[in-house]
């Protein structure tokens, strides 16, 4: 039994193509492979990140993708505007705030981000085809594989899987990074940008910064062992020991 996950893919879709490439070549075009989210922003293809997991699935690939907290942003701001995520600590509209990508997922529509507020939603409503507004609203929030537990931030230490928020699933840091305690499954997740994937016994993240220009990571996952999948083959990774051990 295998399961293969990719990290944060953030409208890199060369890479994602790539990622999936690397994966075929381990395991075959009918590997179970499991996306930990952000599908969009920052990245140049947020549109045909999204085009390309949503075609896979409709063909019957055994893709799992679940929801980021960057996915969130376009289907809400379609939706209901003037919405703004809690989870964000500068309380900064998706579309004001420099650093999360609305602009460059904006472009891969054909949106141009320099018009006025007004306008820039009237064009983006016409633009953004309404299944991509359902799929991204509609992305389940974790998978439960027999070999760990895919989710795109974390899970709140001590909670049930079936009593967490969707708030601590996309945006949760700390309280879950620092917690040495034993969650059962092996839980496998985005979010927090690190250089590489890597394994820290109870969790092991697997967004390597694509967002941040750096590779994006695929891993496979199996009863004994997690590797990370290079165009070189396999590269072992083994628990490291968290700072607070």
């Amino acid at each position: 039994m295998r399961l293969y996950v990719i990290g944060d893919v953030h409208g890199h879709l060369d890479q994602l193509k790539a990622a999936h490439d690397r994966i075929f070549r381990d395991g075959g075009r009918d590997a179970v492979i499991a996306h930990v989210g952000d599908l969009i922003d920052r990245g140049p293809d947020s549109r045909g990140v999204v085009e390309y997991l949503m075609t896979g699935q409709a063909q019957g690939r055994p893709w799992i993708v679940t929801r980021g907290n960057h996915d969130r942003f376009l289907p809400q701001y379609l939706l209901q505007p003037d919405w703004v995520d809690p989870g964000l600590s500068s309380k900064l509209h998706w579309t004001l705030h420099s650093g999360l990508g609305a602009p460059e997922t904006l472009r891969s529509y054909g949106v141009d981000p320099t018009l006025s507020p007004q306008h820039m939603l009237a064009q983006a409503k016409r633009a953004v085809p309404a299944a991509h507004v359902t799929y991204l609203a509609s992305l389940p929030l974790y998978f439960l594989h027999p070999l760990a537990l895919v989710v795109h931030a974390g899970i709140r230490p001590g909670v049930d899987l079936q009593d967490q928020v969707e708030d601590d699933l996309v945006w949760i840091r700390q309280d879950f990074l620092t917690s040495t305690v034993d969650h059962g499954p092996l839980v496998v997740h985005g979010h927090t940008a690190i250089q590489t994937a890597t394994h820290y016994g109870n969790r092991l993240n697997v967004d390597g910064g694509a967002a941040y220009g750096r590779p994006l990571c695929a891993v496979v996952i199996e009863k004994d062992a997690v590797n990370l999948l290079t165009e070189d083959g396999r590269v072992p990774l083994k628990p490291e020991k968290l700072p607070c051990d």
